[in-house]
């Protein structure tokens, strides 16, 4: 991997068989990295990174004041979030299978004595897995219809720079498990974002029209997302 040092910014290169120039800007620190076809002189990809200095900047410094929320040690009291509501935590010990139940202003959390932290944390992830995809299909058909495409497969995972994924060969797209905390409309905007892509593979001003014209209020709900806090990551790059 070759590394270029522009305006005190470094910016990691990785060459490979494609056919276009992807320029990424990775939380938490603002990490640069520029994907470029093998064919591609470094020159060519050093003036390609300065055109883009403005914006490469700007996700930086946005990135770096992004409020992230606090570690979570899963006790009482301690605030977690679902569809975009505060919820406070309730953990209760019992000798029975694990399992978590939404109160109106708590998440009530039932495991096992002496459960440690990263299985309680586990416990949590796979109930919000559940939720999204009690949430996700009614989503996708209704836009199936709207936008006339089809969706042959979903899932869902942990993501660490995107909020969601589209295959276009396969028709299969993957959305960031932490949007089972953010609000309804803007894991339905993502939904919609990823579908889009079947019928525009770029964020050209093609992809953009279609997203005004299925949700006028798109760029709202995008920088929703980008304002509401993140969750605590121990990032390793």
């Amino acid at each position: 991997m070759e590394q270029l040092k522009i305006d005190n910014i470094t910016v990691d290169v990785v060459q490979k068989n494609i056919k276009n120039i992807h320029l990424r800007v990775y939380p938490p620190a603002g990490r640069v990295r520029i994907s470029a076809p093998s064919r591609m002189d470094l020159t060519t990809i050093r003036t390609f990174v300065i055109s883009k200095l403005g914006w490469i900047k700007k996700q930086q410094t946005r990135l770096r004041n992004q409020e992230r929320e606090a570690q979570r040690e899963f006790i009482n009291r301690e605030t977690h979030y679902f569809n975009g509501k505060r919820y406070l935590l309730k953990v209760t010990e019992l000798n029975a299978a694990p399992k978590v139940v939404l109160k109106h202003s708590t998440i009530e959390l039932y495991v096992r004595p002496e459960t440690d932290v990263l299985k309680k944390k586990s416990v949590l992830d796979e109930w919000y897995r559940r939720k999204l995809k009690e949430t996700v299909p009614a989503l996708i058909e209704k836009w199936e219809k709207r936008m006339n495409v089809q969706i042959n497969e979903f899932g869902i995972k942990k993501m660490k720079t995107r909020w969601g994924t589209c295959n276009r060969q396969a028709k299969r797209i993957w959305l960031n498990l932490e949007l089972a905390k953010k609000p309804a409309e803007c894991l339905e905007y993502i939904v919609v974002h990823e579908m889009a892509h079947l019928l525009e593979r770029k964020h050209n001003d093609r992809f953009i029209a279609l997203m005004t014209g299925f949700i006028p209020k798109w760029r709202f709900y995008k920088d929703e997302l980008n304002r509401l806090p993140i969750t605590h990551v121990d990032w390793n790059y």
